[in-house]
């Protein structure tokens, strides 16, 4: 299952898109589907304004499934839930910057235990805040809307998501780095096309492109859409 991280166009659902009442069949679902990956959004409700996962149902999933837990931490206040999910067994963390005051040591810190790290960075962050730490970062997670406002009627991804990526995928190229690239927030079909190939490694998908009464249809369509995609 690891291997996943090697791959192109990873396709990683998010747990707070599936149906809460119904967590464990639904992971059986992806696990049938082909889904290696899990994208687990650890809030707070302060950061980001929206209801929060609890830690122990994330604890009671990893002892459930084999699947690849790539975990967002969207926090005011990052420590205890960092530490909590690497006792938890988590394969990748990534932190916003926005709420790090020490992002080289927040990094360092997690790649100690042994697990990926990276750093995700809210729509209108500039890239600047991972300039000097690109070199440690396993993933660099672009949020294409604002966190916790996908509720709200008519927030559609920022004007500039197709510059921010591009920019991104030309800094890591530049330096002949492994570092992905993951986006979050809203993303369809189309993005997929538009960046699956190359630019963008890891796309967390949610409501608009799955179907959570039909997510083995869902699935089977996007699975078939990467494997067109990648030829």
């Amino acid at each position: 299952m690891q291997s996943v991280w090697n791959e192109k166009c990873i396709i990683s659902p998010s747990l707070i898109c599936l149906d809460m009442c119904n967590l464990e069949s639904q992971i059986r679902i992806l696990e049938q589907s082909g889904i290696k990956m899990l994208h687990v959004d650890i809030l707070d409700g302060h950061f980001s304004p929206s209801m929060p996962l609890g830690l122990d149902t994330v604890r009671q999933l990893r002892a459930k499934t084999k699947l690849q837990f790539d975990c967002h931490v969207m926090v005011t206040e990052q420590d205890y839930f960092v530490d909590e999910l690497l006792d938890i067994g988590v394969e990748q963390i990534v932190f916003h910057a926005e709420t790090q005051p020490h992002i080289d040591g927040m990094l360092n810190r997690i790649h100690a235990k042994g697990a990926k790290a990276g750093v995700a960075l809210k729509p209108a962050t500039p890239l600047s805040a991972v300039e000097y730490v690109l070199e440690k970062c396993d993933t660099v997670l672009l949020m294409l809307i604002n966190p916790g406002y996908a509720f709200v009627k008519g927030e559609k991804q920022v004007a500039y998501a197709d510059r921010k990526i591009r920019e991104l995928r030309r800094m890591i190229d530049e330096r002949g780095l492994d570092t992905k690239i993951e986006v979050d927030g809203r993303i369809s079909p189309q993005n997929i096309v538009d960046y699956g190939k190359r630019d963008v490694d890891i796309f967390v998908t949610g409501s608009t492109c799955l179907d959570r009464n039909d997510l083995a249809g869902s699935f089977e369509k996007l699975q078939k859409m990467r494997e067109d995609l990648l030829g």
